[in-house]
């Protein structure tokens, strides 16, 4: 499926998710995003790649929305919420004596603030890391919801130099992951209010014109 840049106003906006299963019915009706597959790896591959294309052809986006879904043992199930930070949970080059989650030699804090936000969305920490969090792994999290891709949609933004809006809505975390169903099953009702969170930024995006 080839993607498309929406143009709301002056503003270009690049809508970015993993994998259709997160794309449901409610959100067909709004964009056509740009699908990375799963991982911090294919994501950022996915979205330089088209970024680059994007650039020769004078058209970079001004927002990249990346949406989907997260995991969380705090934060309520099917609930919608922005990144109000990103954080990268599989960098550790602690034993060289750098802190923890920080890339060396890049000057970056453990948690990476998201400059643009939205006053109407709730916020939430969001940790990314190449692995399904699950169950008792969350007790060695430093964040309220889990994804596999947004810490490096973000470095791929910083590079380009384009801003970029998080939203995720909490998939599962309530209890241990067994089958792929168990992230599933709340998917279309996350699309429906993924797809009501949409409007509102585009509307917030409108005020901004």
């Amino acid at each position: 499926m080839s993607f498309e840049i929406k143009k709301i106003g002056t503003y270009k906006l690049l809508y970015v998710m993993a994998v259709d299963n997160e794309y449901g019915t409610h959100l067909e009706k709004l964009f056509t995003p740009l699908f990375t597959g799963v991982g911090p790896v294919e994501a950022a591959i996915s979205l330089s790649k088209e970024l680059e294309k994007l650039r020769a052809k004078n058209n970079l986006p001004d927002i990249v929305i990346s949406l989907g879904s997260a995991g969380s043992a705090r934060l309520e199930q099917t609930e919608i919420y922005q990144a109000k930070s990103i954080s990268y949970r599989d960098m550790d080059a602690s034993p060289l004596g750098f802190t923890k989650g920080v890339t060396p030699f890049l000057d970056h804090q453990v948690d990476i603030k998201m400059k643009l936000q939205i006053n109407e969305i709730k916020s939430a920490s969001l940790s990314t890391g190449a692995n399904v969090i699950s169950g008792k792994a969350y007790k060695g999290i430093d964040a309220d919801m889990v994804d596999m891709e947004s810490f490096a949609l973000l470095r791929t933004c910083q590079v380009f130099n384009i801003a970029m809006i998080a939203l995720r809505g909490i998939s599962d975390g309530k209890e241990q992951l067994n089958h792929i169903d168990d992230w599933t099953q709340y998917l279309h009702i996350i699309d429906e209010k993924l797809a009501r969170t949409v409007s509102i930024v585009e509307n917030k995006i409108v005020e901004m014109i």
